[in-house]
């Protein structure tokens, strides 16, 4: 039995960046040996074993064959004669399919012994080169290899994309492998791209081999849809979307803003060609074609739900200054601000991102985040239950009533655009 690190854990410490998780392949051995050694079996599809101390994953040496479409169009095969190399044979780009001996991956290694270092394609020279390579043909198998190279672009933003893989996963596409995604791998790849320092190198990756176009066709379509230029000074409402979203990376904002701010203006891409460049009624477009993203790639409802007040706020909140007492009390009701607050702060996260995401405005101030949220805690002032139960005595019911506790924040939020403490209730 030999034991080896691979992957990304290989990858990172040649890099000099911090290992999160550690991948281990076994060879020499089966099944039945990894059970007599106390680990736990674990893996549905192919073998895979938990540490018995660490409980680390340790997978059996495996190949592959295509033998149908798409991510679990694959027969594996393992056995104690496959060898490391053939194991990482299989293996999406030449950076991921470098192996280190147990032995020589202690922590604080250097990997600076090269009969530890097993790199048959040339990952360190990559690394080296700055490249992102795939390893061999057989990449052509797996379609969410596509995703995966625009997700690393994304984490690794000064590594370009060979040529040669660039062409292939074209060809990929052309040949409808990428119709054949399931939606749980597509989301759960985009959803760690969007969470790297620059999220919109994978939007252009997936863009330049047509990926984008079976993935997110509602996305794909804003290139080249034009918007106001005194509003947008960048014109182009994807290069718009793609400000938005590196504005919320340089933020640091949660995935459910960033998926938000790539979701935001959906709706200008079904805007009559009669009408260019204005987008009138673009937020209800957009709030309706971003529920059927959603649905389509299963994506967790909490980011759907925020992408959805995003969308069909976010012009109202830019403009928000300009609201009175009762306008603004009607926006936060439409947020559902009052009974969710930490939404609602996110809500002005992400429209702070759009409203600096245009070009020229990066460093613009963005006053009507605090103003809202110090809007909002004017209304919250109201003490809601007292005044409740002052109603009902006096003979109010059901609408009267929230029609009073309304009134009383209408009042606190004028008393606070007035300057003065929230108005006593």
């Amino acid at each position: 039995m030999q034991i080896y690190m691979v992957g990304g854990a290989v990858r990172d410490r040649l890099l000099g960046l911090p290992v999160q998780d550690h991948d281990w392949v076994v060879v020499g051995a089966t099944p039945e040996d990894m059970v007599a050694r106390g680990f736990v079996p674990v893996g549905r599809d192919f073998p895979v074993f938990l540490h018995p101390s660490s409980h680390e994953e340790y997978a059996l040496a495996r190949t592959e064959r295509k033998s149908g479409r798409g991510y679990k169009g694959f027969t594996v095969f393992t056995s104690p004669e496959v060898r490391i190399e053939d194991d990482l044979a299989r293996r999406d780009l030449t950076i991921n399919a470098i192996a280190v001996r147990a032995g020589q991956a202690s922590a604080g290694a250097t990997f600076d012994h090269e009969d530890g270092v097993i790199d048959p394609f040339g990952g360190r020279r990559d690394l080296q080169a700055r490249v992102l390579r795939h390893v061999t043909d057989a990449f052509r198998e797996d379609p969410v290899r596509i995703l995966r190279v625009a997700r690393f672009a994304a984490r690794f933003h000064d590594f370009s994309v060979a040529p040669e893989t660039r062409a292939l996963m074209r060809q990929m596409v052309a040949e409808g492998e990428a119709d054949h995604l399931v939606p749980e791998r597509v989301w759960q790849e985009l959803a760690r791209g969007l969470m790297e320092s620059q999220p919109a190198r994978m939007f252009e990756v997936l863009r330049d081999c047509g990926a984008l176009a079976v993935v997110l066709p509602e996305l794909d379509r804003l290139w080249g849809v034009p918007q106001t230029a005194s509003h947008h000074p960048e014109i182009d409402t994807g290069v718009h979307v793609m400000l938005v979203l590196q504005m919320a990376a340089r933020l640091q904002a949660p995935l459910a803003v960033r998926w938000a701010c790539l979701m935001h203006d959906l709706g200008k891409g079904e805007t009559p060609a009669d009408l260019l460049p204005r987008h009138l009624g673009h937020e209800q477009r957009s709030a309706r074609l971003l529920r059927a993203v959603g649905q389509r790639l299963r994506v967790p409802t909490d980011c759907t739900e925020l992408a959805e007040v995003v969308a069909r706020e976010h012009g109202h909140i830019h403009r928000s200054a300009e609201l009175g007492a009762a306008a603004l009390l009607r926006l936060l009701q439409r947020c559902d601000a009052l009974r969710k607050p930490e939404r609602f702060a996110q809500v002005l996260l992400a429209c702070e991102c759009d409203a600096r995401g245009r070009l020229g405005f990066e460093h613009s101030a963005y006053p009507q985040r605090a103003r809202l949220q110090a809007a909002l805690g004017a209304a919250q002032s109201v003490a809601t239950a007292g005044l409740a139960q002052a109603a009902q005595a006096a003979g109010a019911r059901g609408a009267d009533i929230g029609q009073a506790v309304a009134q009383a924040r209408t009042r606190a939020l004028q008393a606070w655009l007035d300057g003065s403490a929230p108005a006593a209730v």
